[in-house]
């Protein structure tokens, strides 16, 4: 008698296909936005007449809103159904970015970064949930995490390259316009591919008070993190800010031991692993992502690169993203992830440790291409395996929370990392002016000292890494014996 045959699994299907593209279009979106405007600040600058201190706030109000908000944008994806949040999202995303484009004022720019962030907040955990809910085969989540986490890695080094390419090309309006058809793609195709999720109604109540403790600490903290290079890590303003946020995130967590919906059940980290592997995320995101904002200024203040030379610049790095997140999901079947979260964080920090080594009369083919193809080897790497990680055993009615969880660590350790980085750099600038060095020598050696630094910070991620989940892609036995540890 003939064995029954296995249907085949959902990714080998062409709707498979085209759900996994479409959801790391999403993720592409969202990832790039953060970094896609830096190469376009002179111009914008210039053309508007803006204060430094108003410019900031083009890259600071996406953040903002983008960190701040992702939990809630998770919650609201678990309850209310994500293909709905994952279209609300998208809608305001593509608006804010037209009108970002339309700006002639400061107010009117800046304000449509703020709700470029909320959008993301919601697009961004709406979409992992889907991915890690639609691939419930071991091998087939393994492969659509691994193309996810391949995507987080390559869009930040593509965003770059991007603004640059866009700036000098067709205008700066570009890099907000290009949003636009994206987002008009993304709406048409997510009702025709992903199935309606829509709740008729919500099981429990909405925790409201955790929510107003959550969103306001983080946004504060955030605001602090992104304010503190400018005022002062001493200064009264900082301290007290940090401090208010500190004080509402442990409001927030004794709020959701006592409450009986909360925002964040703390039960979700009994799921072995879950912690380690956000904060994983959160310290690679501290010393790995700020490489892009000072080895730009280098580019363009050091070696005199324009817009899109810098720009274009950044391309190895995101084909080489690219090319390892591809072969990375083969590996995690036989090694699993903790292996490669360890290893890749470990090549990652060399390479920006190598990288430090960078000259005032450096060349672009011998001091900064090796290093920044070196590091982003590891960062491929290391984005896959952890993003598998913090997914993996995680059942899927807290598919959305998980996917929170691991993005807000990724925006919140960003911005500590950009604004910890910031102040080395001016510090050790200002006191080697104050000892007499030239001027491009004192910013280089800022920029030497930050990227240094950078480096360790990344090569503790590695000793974090240690902790997480060691997932092969068992994914179904693990998301089982989750549910009931969550429901215990």
């Amino acid at each position: 008698m003939r064995a029954p045959t296995e249907s085949p699994s959902f990714l080998t299907t062409r709707r498979g296909k085209l759900t996994l593209a479409l959801l790391c279009l999403v993720a592409f979106l969202d990832f790039a936005d953060a970094s896609i405007v830096n190469v376009a600040l002179p111009t914008i600058q210039h053309e508007l007449g803006l204060s430094v201190s108003t410019l900031q706030w083009i890259t600071s109000g996406y953040l903002l809103t983008y960190g701040g908000l992702m939990l809630l944008g998770g919650r609201l994806a678990d309850l209310l159904g994500r293909r709905r949040v994952l279209i609300v999202g998208t809608l305001l995303v593509g608006v804010a970015s037209a009108t970002g484009g339309l700006a002639e004022t400061s107010g009117v720019l800046i304000g449509a970064r703020f709700a470029q962030g909320v959008g993301a907040a919601l697009m961004l955990p709406a979409a992992l949930s889907i991915l890690t809910t639609s691939f419930r085969e071991g091998s087939d989540r393994t492969t659509a995490l691994s193309m996810w986490g391949g995507t987080a890695g390559l869009s930040s080094a593509a965003g770059v390259f991007l603004g640059g390419v866009l700036t000098q090309g067709p205008g700066w309006r570009w890099v907000f316009y290009v949003n636009t058809p994206v987002s008009l793609l993304v709406l048409i195709a997510v009702p025709l591919l992903v199935p309606d999720d829509r709740r008729n109604e919500i099981r429990g109540g909405f925790d409201v008070f955790g929510t107003a403790l959550a969103t306001s600490g983080l946004m504060l903290l955030v605001y602090g993190l992104v304010k503190a290079p400018e005022f002062g890590w001493g200064d009264s303003r900082t301290i007290a800010q940090l401090g208010v946020a500190v004080a509402l995130l442990i409001g927030f967590v004794l709020n959701e031991q006592r409450t009986g919906d909360p925002l964040v059940p703390l039960a979700i980290f009994r799921i072995k692993g879950l912690a380690a592997a956000n904060l994983t995320h959160l310290t690679l995101a501290a010393g790995m992502l700020a490489m892009f904002f000072f080895v730009t200024l280098y580019m363009q203040e050091v070696l005199g690169y324009g817009e899109f030379e810098a720009g274009v610049a950044y391309l190895p790095i995101s084909l080489t993203v690219g090319a390892v997140a591809g072969v990375t999901s083969k590996f995690i079947a036989k090694t699993g992830t903790r292996p490669l979260i360890v290893g890749g964080s470990m090549v990652s920090g060399i390479g920006l440790i190598w990288l430090s080594r960078i000259p005032t009369d450096g060349s672009y083919l011998v001091d900064l291409l090796p290093a920044m193809v070196f590091m982003s080897i590891g960062m491929g790497v290391v984005f896959v395996a952890n993003t598998t990680a913090a997914n993996a055993g995680v059942p899927g009615e807290q598919a959305g929370l998980a996917a929170a969880l691991l993005n807000t660590g990724q925006q919140i350790g960003g911005a500590l990392g950009l604004a910890v980085l910031t102040a080395i750099a001016t510090s050790h600038t200002t006191s080697r002016l104050t000892a007499g060095h030239a001027p491009i020598e004192a910013m280089n050696s800022g920029f030497q000292l930050a990227l240094l630094v950078g480096g360790i910070i990344t090569v503790c991620a590695a000793a974090i890494g240690l902790w997480t989940a060691n997932s092969r892609g068992e994914d179904a036995k693990r998301a089982a014996s989750s549910a009931e540890i969550v429901a215990a």
